[in-house]
């Protein structure tokens, strides 16, 4: 099936947006294809702020009104003490607030930005989703990463070549429960590498201590640059470590 078949058989619906290469391009056809699709971002704090900005700087480029709900995850035991399967419990709290809300904005069909390419299978997080009835265009019409990139960057959109993010809690390890300051300083910590030009990075947290781990070509740099990293990261935190193994690609 392709897109446009999808948007004719399903005009009205809510999207649980955030900004991504995924869920930008989801955006984009539906307005394509004169769907009325309402895009929802849930701001929590397992999301940085620029991914809020780059979810409305998206929005107004197709001319869309974002709807952003603000909702405190940690409240919610179960995702907060951070299990194995967290995601689930995330995923569970977060559409079954978009999906309250979008039925109250006269939306009763809810989508997300799945890809063909995502491994479904029995991830906690998908398990939610198929328990609240979430739908995913992009996975039914088998469109994969790499095309979707592709149709993106054909379409202008500035997401294109965006790097997959992965919420800030997966920078802690399972088991651990999340607190808002822990988060907030991973935050800050991964800004200020994103400052000194690193990409595709992840500051996970280790006893403590920040753990860096960057993809291979840019780890001589980050050995160039010790005590500009250090700088950039003491206000954060007292320790910095740098994973020689480095960010799998």
């Amino acid at each position: 099936m392709h897109l446009k078949e999808y948007f004719t058989a399903h005009p009205k619906a809510a999207l649980g947006f955030s900004g991504g290469v995924d869920s930008a391009y989801l955006l984009y056809a539906a307005v394509q294809y004169g769907a009325d699709v309402q895009p929802y971002f849930i701001k929590t704090a397992f999301q940085p702020a620029f991914e809020l900005t780059d979810a409305r700087r998206l929005a107004a480029q197709l001319g869309v009104t974002l709807a952003v709900i603000e909702y405190d995850i940690l409240s919610c035991e179960k995702a907060a003490a951070n299990p194995a399967d967290r995601c689930y419990h995330c995923k569970k709290a977060l559409f079954g607030c978009l999906k309250a809300r979008a039925a109250q904005d006269g939306y009763s069909m809810l989508l997300d930005g799945t890809n063909a390419s995502d491994d479904v299978g029995d991830r906690p997080g998908m398990r939610a989703l198929r328990e609240l009835d979430v739908y995913s265009p992009l996975r039914e019409c088998g469109l994969t990463k790499p095309e979707i990139r592709r149709l993106s960057r054909e379409a202008g959109l500035f997401t294109w070549d965006k790097p997959a993010y992965a919420c800030l809690a997966t920078r802690v390890p399972a088991g651990q429960p999340l607190t808002a300051d822990e988060l907030a300083r991973i935050e800050h910590a991964e800004r200020a590498l994103s400052l000194l030009g690193f990409t595709d990075f992840r500051v996970r947290l280790f006893h403590g201590a920040a753990r860096l781990q960057l993809p291979q070509d840019q780890m001589r740099r980050a050995l160039d640059s010790r005590q500009g990293v250090l700088d950039a990261l003491k206000p954060y935190f007292e320790t910095v470590l740098l994973d020689l193994e480095g960010r799998p690609s």
